[in-house]
């Protein structure tokens, strides 16, 4: 097959990349790198089948030739981010996300695009199965990425309904692992980075507040196979083992070995108190669950962040 990548240079979009190659397809990564980086693929630009394009999707979207998969994965994705770009994460949300669904109508293309957990905002059920319809500020700070995944997911399943676009909506809860950047406001880089320099450990509340964390193999994995299905989603991907924030950062510090002081921070506007996927559909349709313990998923992330100092900087 031949697979597009939007955001291929991203956290995400970059393990698509090599797990899709791996399974001997050939992909075509686009990115504008506002937030992805081209050093995240530099281990995939000599394989003859990978090729990296610099482009925003919110210009246009041309691909020459035939396409089978388009994976929508552009989008900024951390708080930081889309704190500082909000204009920029509601037009790939919406125009982005209109100009990969008519590449993928052009092309007769599988469509999927990477939704999130936070179209559940601050949820009023717990688990949050893929039945409920969430709990969002629009006006609020994270609005602005919320309702972007809103609105994209509502043009996915316009366009599956009027063009008869073979669409699939996958809902992506907390995840982590290597490629992560270590400032971007995400609390696991953010506690091994402060960690592993000896700096306190920053928790935002009282760290009460809860996250359900999987190590990225296992999500690519889900994704990889909702993908080779038909099915239009949202399928909830993401790990259930839920953890405090507090726990988590005492967690990374004994993994660390790290002698960090854990201080408390003010908590952001509209932060979300549980958080925590109902999976059955995933396992259901699937055949798909986490593997990846989330201890050795945290070694071999705290162990790149080690392979890298530059990051600790």
């Amino acid at each position: 097959m031949r697979v597009v990548i939007t955001g291929g240079a991203g956290f995400l979009g970059s393990h698509l990349c090599t797990r899709i190659l791996g399974e001997g397809h050939e992909v075509v990564a686009i990115d504008n790198f506002i937030t992805g980086v081209p050093a995240n693929v530099e281990h995939l630009m000599e394989d003859p089948r990978f090729r990296l394009v610099r482009a925003d999707v919110t210009d246009y979207l041309h691909v020459p030739g035939e396409v089978d998969v388009v994976l929508h994965f552009a989008s900024p994705a951390s708080p930081i981010d889309y704190l500082e770009l909000p204009i920029e994460t509601m037009k790939v949300g919406s125009i982005g996300t209109f100009h990969a669904l008519g590449l993928a109508k052009e092309k007769g293309a599988r469509f999927v695009i990477a939704s999130t957990s936070e179209t559940y905002g601050d949820p009023q059920v717990h688990p949050q199965p893929e039945s409920y319809w969430g709990h969002v500020n629009p006006v609020g700070p994270r609005g602005v990425y919320d309702e972007a995944k809103r609105f994209g997911e509502a043009a996915t399943m316009a366009y599956r309904n009027a063009h008869d676009v073979n669409t699939g909506i996958v809902r992506i809860f907390n995840t982590f692992g290597p490629r992560m950047r270590p400032n971007d406001g995400r609390a696991i880089p953010n506690f091994v980075r402060q960690a592993l320099s000896g700096q306190p450990i920053t928790v935002a509340g009282d760290g009460s507040q809860t996250r359900s964390v999987c190590y990225v193999d296992d999500l690519i994995d889900g994704i990889w196979r909702f993908t080779q299905t038909d099915h239009p989603g949202p399928v909830n991907i993401g790990n259930p083992t839920e953890i405090s924030m507090l726990d988590l950062a005492k967690w990374i510090r004994d993994l660390t070995k790290s002698d960090s002081e854990v201080t408390f921070i003010d908590r952001p506007v509209d932060d979300p108190g549980v958080r925590r996927p109902d999976i059955t559909l995933a396992r259901e349709t699937l055949g798909w669950e986490p593997v990846v313990p989330v201890e050795e998923g945290l070694l071999r992330t705290i162990e790149y962040f080690r392979n890298h100092p530059e990051l600790l900087a």
